[in-house]
Order: C-alpha cells, then structure tokens, then sequence
C-alpha cells in the first residue's frame, strides 16, 4: 500500500531518481572489480572472435554470440560505473593533487569502455584493462599500499596490478 501510494506521487511529480555506492561513506572501495569486469571484457571479445572464425554458426552458437556481446558490453559498462564511484566518491584534494592526472585517466577509462561496448576489438579491451590497471596502482598508492604486477590465473592470462597485502 505504502509502495502503491509513493509511485502514484512519483508519476506526479516525477522524482528524480538517485543512486549511490552507499554515501555514508563506508570507506570500502577496492578497483578490484573494474580489473575483473574488464578481463571479462577481453575474454568475451575472444568467444566472440572464435565464433566469428567459424564457417557457419549453428542455431545454438548464435544464441550464445547473442549472449557473448551482451555480457560484455554489461561488463564494459560495469568497468565504468566501478571506476565512476572511486573516482566520484573516494578521490578528493589530497588523492588529485598526488595524481593530478586522474580526471583525464578516468576519461580515457570511460571513453574506451564505450569503444568496448560498441565494438569486439581485442586491442579496445586490453587498453581498458591498462587504464584500469593505472587506476588501481595510483588508488593504492593514495592508500600507502604497495602493488606488484602479475599475469591473472585464468583466461584472457593477462597482467594486472595487484595491491602488496600482508
């Protein structure tokens, strides 16, 4: 009933609708997720290219390109909304004036996850996960952590920053 009553005044008045990481701030931010959303990306873009070698696609392997360009592009979109929260929500004076190149590194983030979002090419995905990867070394280092580089466990095995825990 409660619901019923504030969506009729929503559609009256017509509230604009809010969304936030958590904004209290709970202090729990971690890029971690980007990098994992973005090697998604790439390991998307080579299901996609193996299709896209075959001769002919069966019935089923059109429905899983269907769903192969769907979860990257989700992914994509994913790298940038994790970024947009760090960046909106955790990077102030002190971090900008340590890295004063963040404003135009989270842009370069942005516009090549729209390029991941509107295209398959591999080299779109690696260069999101390199800006991604920058991201997350320089957050880190805000942080007075410490990170090291290394080729991730599993597929697409490329190189990601990792923070120095322990």
């Amino acid at each position: 009933m409660i619901h019923g009553i504030f969506k009729q005044l929503d559609a009256i008045c017509q509230f604009s609708a809010a969304q936030a990481h958590c904004d209290i701030p709970c202090k729990i931010y971690d890029p971690q997720i980007a990098q994992i959303a973005a090697l998604s990306v790439i390991r998307f873009m080579d299901l996609i290219q193996e299709l896209a070698d075959k001769d002919s696609l069966t019935l089923a392997e059109q429905a899983q390109l269907g769903r192969l360009m769907q979860e990257k592009e989700t992914h994509a979109a994913k790298v940038k909304e994790e970024v947009r929260v760090i960046w909106g929500d955790y990077f102030k004076q002190p971090q900008f004036d340590q890295f004063p190149n963040t404003n135009e590194l989270v842009h370069s983030i942005m516009l090549t996850g729209s390029a991941c979002k509107q295209n398959i090419s591999r080299e779109h995905g690696e260069k999101l996960l390199a800006l991604v990867n920058e991201f997350a070394a320089s957050f880190w280092t805000t942080k007075g952590v410490e990170t090291f580089t290394a080729e991730c466990p599993y597929p697409p095995a490329m190189q990601v920053t990792y923070p120095k825990l322990g």
